[in-house]
């Protein structure tokens, strides 16, 4: 049997680029468990700094790791942007991303590292990106942006019935009880606290000295604000959380079921072409059959 003619060996792939070894970092397990560790030192750190006793001997110590958080977190959003580098619209879709990238850009800025309150404010918010490596966090945080809108509209109308009750009462109450219904503001703050149910027994008792006629007034107080607009506000909440839930599922789903991208499927054409260019170099025309 003549000898299998010898493979030509093909020009070996172009290796990878700096985007698609950036996609690797970012998506491997152990930069997401990083960067939850780092978030939760300097969690830690924070609250390490509010010991004066802490703070006065360590001084130059904590200011030392303040600055190395910065520079790691500076590294990681670095990292994450270079994955993104040939496709930067994918970035900037991810409203993590955008978060995350303020948070780090602010500190650089000098007004913010001049001003030690809104310095301790930037480093507080990199505590929210927890919610990147949580996901029910997440689903918690976009309930509650969801509820906003009907969360308003609960304050209009628990503004307006604690309006309407104030006025009542510095009616009904001002002249006999000025510390507490002295005015509409002092009316208004004496219901709000009321709303809490607490201090609701003394109320009641020092209306009933005024008129008998006061614990309607509180008994529908009360039923109005502490059980009717708050179980309205709970209500508005759960359904919040249960559209914010949904939609993390879908988007899940989504993510799932959508095809590779281009840059994806390019880098899998390299991947594949390096590995055959691998073998077909291996080959030799004695050890082929």
């Amino acid at each position: 049997m003549p000898p299998a003619p010898e493979l030509p060996l093909r020009a070996h792939a172009a290796p990878p680029t700096l985007p698609e070894r950036c996609r690797r970092v970012t998506g491997s397990d152990w930069f997401g468990l990083c960067g939850f560790a780092l978030i939760l030192g300097n969690a830690a750190l924070l609250g390490v700094e509010t010991y004066a006793g802490v703070q006065g001997r360590w001084h130059a110590e904590l200011k030392a790791v303040e600055h190395l958080f910065l520079a790691v977190f500076t590294v990681e959003i670095a990292v994450r942007m270079a994955a993104c580098a040939d496709r930067p619209r994918e970035f900037l879709r991810d409203p993590w991303n955008v978060f995350d990238l303020a948070v780090v850009l602010f500190a650089y800025l000098p007004f913010a590292r001049e001003n030690a309150t809104v310095l301790r404010l930037l480093r507080l918010a990199r505590v929210l990106r927890a919610a990147r490596f949580l996901p029910q966090l997440r689903v918690v945080l976009v309930a509650v942006g969801k509820s906003l809108p009907g969360t308003l509209s609960f304050a209009l109308v628990g503004a307006l019935l604690l309006y309407l009750y104030a006025m009542m009462g510095w009616v009904f109450f001002a002249a006999e009880d000025p510390e507490h219904y002295g005015s509409l503001s002092r009316a208004g703050l004496t219901l709000f606290l009321l709303m809490t149910l607490d201090g609701l027994g003394d109320a009641v008792r020092t209306g009933l000295e005024i008129s008998r006629w006061s614990i309607v007034y509180y008994a529908s107080y009360v039923l109005l604000s502490s059980f009717v607009l708050v179980n309205l506000l709970i209500g508005v909440v759960l359904n919040s959380l249960d559209e914010a839930r949904r939609s993390e599922e879908a988007h899940q789903r989504a993510v799932g079921a959508a095809g590779p991208t281009e840059a994806e499927l390019r880098e899998r054409i390299e991947t594949a072409r390096r590995a055959l260019d691998d073998l077909e170099g291996s080959l030799t025309p004695g050890g082929r059959p």
